[in-house]
């Protein structure tokens, strides 16, 4: 007779996105070819490549602002094509500079926090006393509640960073997009602004996190795996340290690049 394994079984851990064979064109332009990706639930994931690579289209399909022009896409377990994207929406968090430029220039640090409750670009709804106070919470987390009732204008950049991430939490959100979240930032308001980032993903309630950049030495040793694109097609993903090597690198970006780790990042020099 033989004995039956007493060891339980691992139940595998549910896909927060699946993507296959997803293509986007414009016009006879091919902007994503032929992505087959899938990040599972525990993961945070950074996206690399060079401006035009597609980075930013491929999480604006995520959030269901851009629509596969072939292939299928699931995101939360929602297939595309057959669950209410607004609803989705709600669930993804969007941190990106070009949202700045879509914001009303008096709107205050708090309206726009708020704004994200409602996953709307400005704030149309009345929010309740209990709203309010979370995203005052989430701000003082943040070290930018003394910017709660400042225009967004005259906000520095960091700031204004800083509560564009407040925003991407207040819905408490499954998945977080950050995109280029350290543009324009000079190197002390990019590294602490690096360490919050960090801090936001070891929670144990932390939404899944995605980093685009194109900046190698942004990506925290948080993000367990990198995903790099070039030409709008994946040249390579995985886990982050087979992924972030001299060998692949240079082959990504067509030339000889050395590259050194410290404290858990890379730093390219040509």
């Amino acid at each position: 007779m033989v004995k039956k394994s007493t060891i339980p079984a691992v139940a595998p851990k549910p896909l927060v996105i699946h993507m296959r064979d997803v293509s986007f064109f414009n016009g006879n332009k091919y902007i994503l070819r032929d992505i087959n990706w899938e990040v599972l639930a525990g993961e945070h994931w950074a996206i690399g490549g060079l401006n035009g690579s597609g980075k930013t289209t491929l999480l604006s399909m995520v959030s269901g602002y851009v629509w596969p022009s072939h292939g299928e896409i699931s995101v939360l377990g929602k297939r595309f094509g057959s669950y209410d994207i607004r609803e989705l929406r709600k669930k993804i968090g969007w941190v990106s500079s070009s949202l700045q430029e879509k914001f009303y220039r008096d709107e205050t640090a708090e309206e726009i926090v708020l704004s994200g409750k409602f996953a709307t670009i400005g704030l149309y709804d009345k929010p309740r006393p209990i709203d309010i106070e979370h995203a005052h919470l989430l701000l003082k987390r943040m070290d930018c509640e003394h910017a709660a009732a400042q225009p967004y204008w005259t906000l520095s950049q960091g700031e204004k960073q800083k509560v564009l991430i407040t925003r991407g939490l207040i819905s408490s959100p499954r998945v977080l997009i950050l995109d280029e979240p350290c543009a324009g930032l000079d190197i002390l308001s990019r590294e602490h602004l690096l360490t919050l980032i960090g801090e936001i993903g070891v929670q144990e309630s932390a939404p899944t996190l995605l980093y685009v950049t194109h900046r190698f030495e942004e990506i925290l040793p948080v993000f367990g795996h990198a995903l790099l694109l070039r030409g709008g097609a994946i040249h390579s993903q995985g886990r982050t340290g087979e992924v972030l090597t001299k060998r692949n690198l240079s082959d990504l970006l067509e030339m000889t690049v050395d590259v050194r780790r410290r404290k858990g990042r890379v730093w390219l020099r040509i």
